[in-house]
């Protein structure tokens, strides 16, 4: 298979998501998490889908019907997992991300840094 090009952020939210969720990852949990991730962004349900397809079309992640559960009306959920290359894509996604801050912190200097984790430690509490 072909090399998948780059991950847009919005890619790598959803990606993030079935990371952290593992066996609990499935449409609305992940569109939880991702909300959680893009706050304050407001992240609609059926963008998370479209990403989702998206993302099992490059080969990135892998998807199968749970066992029906009765919480659900006696229907299935559609589970997700990352494949081998969606975890080196999301890796090289981090490790980007990494040397861009490290360059802009840089550049701002320390106590900019100090300051912008301050401010989004506080918006994480509210």
């Amino acid at each position: 298979m072909a090399k998948p090009d780059s991950l847009g952020q919005f890619e790598q939210l959803v990606l993030t998501a079935i990371l952290a969720l593992r066996e609990d990852a499935y449409g609305v949990t992940i569109h939880a998490r991702v909300q959680e991730l893009a706050r304050p962004k407001t992240v609609s349900l059926g963008a998370v889908y479209v990403t989702l397809d998206r993302l099992e079309d490059k080969g990135l992640v892998t998807s199968w019907l749970s066992d029906p559960t009765p919480e659900r009306g006696g229907r299935a959920r559609r589970c997700y997992r990352l494949q081998a290359a969606g975890d080196r894509a999301l890796q090289e996604s981090v490790v980007t991300a990494k040397r861009v801050w490290d360059l802009v912190a840089g550049v701002r200097g320390p106590k900019w840094a100090k300051d912008w984790g301050k401010r989004r430690a506080s918006e994480a509490r509210s």
